[in-house]
């Protein structure tokens, strides 16, 4: 009986987006520009040399890569053992949920209200309800920034006043740092669920979590207590058609959090990815026939994409690619393996923000030939994994099988 394995490395795009100009990031390639600059010797920080992904591009992420944008990729040959392609995202945005609603068969239907790139940006109208509701001595920011340098610039202050930090950026959402301890930990998340009420209704698709530790800017740092509060999607996703089936839902990841904890039967978190990949390797071992294992690999997107680090971001898709073997091992005859991303992070792109990219798509398990998949969209993904577990087919996208 069949079984799928929807695996999403976060940030982890592949250039070529036809619309990309339009979100000013025309050129952005985050894989094809991290090897490229590993090959030219520019990421020997704590590794060294051109890119090694030897599992990966035996899946064929090399032939992705140059499906997306035609690119000089040194270092991925052109043998692939999957189902490969580039898939374009339709929904108007370049941010965490559209991506996973889309390719969870849900483009989004609406635009996302974004909070301006002005200072404060974000208004007194949500700034002053937030401060009664949730019974705060103010706020601090209030402005677009990057999460550890919002730490370094107001978190001593923050120690001070008791004051939360709230910063937004490119993409649709309001983020709240507290100090876990500090402030506390669950007064923070009652703090994003009061914000939540206020900016949901608004369109901002998430409020964000960001507890920290630490006593000084040398020291903070985040914690993996994050928590998402995401706007539900619009109709049902691959998740809610699982479980309508009567088949179970694995989450792993902030999964649960994008998708506002629809459509989940049993959701896994961990300290960083490779604590991810130990559960998806548990979760593969534990689901049953018609079931789903949807993952979320957020550390290159959070610790290298946004903080511009191609070194940092080369070592963790090296770490991943190491224990892809771990996890096509695993696989048996009737499985369906899915390897993409949702959005693009290019480090060598200016700013900090997320960037407008096509994503790989790899697609294997056992008697699955290796082919092209041929031009594709994020929500043909939800409905390949729809096909292979035998459910009716949806209102978006096709399978690509």
């Amino acid at each position: 009986m069949p079984r799928a394995f929807l695996l999403v490395l976060d940030s982890v795009g592949c250039g070529g987006a036809p619309d990309a100009e339009a979100f000013g990031d025309a050129g952005a390639n985050t894989l094809g520009h991290i090897a490229i600059a590993c090959a030219a010797g520019r990421a020997d920080q704590g590794r060294r040399g051109p890119l090694r992904l030897p599992n990966l591009a035996g899946l064929g992420l090399g032939a992705a890569i140059r499906a997306a944008s035609p690119i000089e990729l040194p270092g991925f040959p052109e043998s692939p053992s999957a189902v490969w392609g580039a898939a374009t995202e339709v929904s108007r945005g370049k941010d965490t949920p559209s991506g996973h609603w889309e390719l969870a068969g849900v483009p989004v239907p609406w635009d996302w209200h974004y909070f301006p790139r002005t200072d404060p940006a974000i208004p007194a109208s949500v700034t002053g309800p937030l401060i009664e509701r949730a019974r705060l001595r103010g706020t601090l920011c209030d402005a677009h920034a990057s999460g550890i340098a919002v730490l370094q610039a107001f978190g001593e202050e923050h120690l001070r006043t008791g004051k939360p930090i709230l910063y937004t950026s490119a993409d649709s959402v309001l983020q709240i740092a507290a100090h876990e301890t500090r402030f506390g930990l669950e007064r923070l998340y009652e703090t994003c669920r009061i914000a939540a009420d206020i900016v949901h209704p608004l369109r901002v698709g998430r409020v964000i979590a960001r507890p920290f530790l630490g006593e000084t800017a040398a020291s903070f740092v985040r914690t993996a207590n994050r928590r998402d509060l995401a706007i539900p999607p619009p109709e049902p996703t691959i998740l809610n058609r699982v479980q309508a089936a009567g088949g179970r839902t694995r989450a792993i990841g902030k999964i649960g959090d994008i998708f506002a904890h629809r459509g989940i039967s049993t959701q896994t978190k961990g300290k960083d990815d490779m604590a991810l990949v130990d559960a998806t390797l548990a979760a593969i071992e534990r689901a049953g026939d018609g079931d789903l294992v949807f993952a979320n690999y957020v550390d290159f997107d959070t610790l290298w994409g946004h903080r511009r680090d191609v070194a940092g971001y080369a070592r963790a898709l090296e770490a991943f690619d190491a224990r892809v073997p771990e996890i096509v091992a695993r696989l048996t005859p009737g499985d369906l393996m899915i390897l993409t991303a949702d959005h693009g992070n290019d480090p060598t792109h200016p700013g900090t923000d997320h960037t407008r990219e096509r994503v790989p798509m790899l697609a294997t398990g056992p008697g699955i030939a290796a082919r092209p998949a041929g031009p594709i969209g994020f929500a043909d993904v939800a409905e390949t994994v729809a096909a292979h577990l035998r459910l009716p087919a949806g209102r978006h996208g096709r399978s690509f099988l």
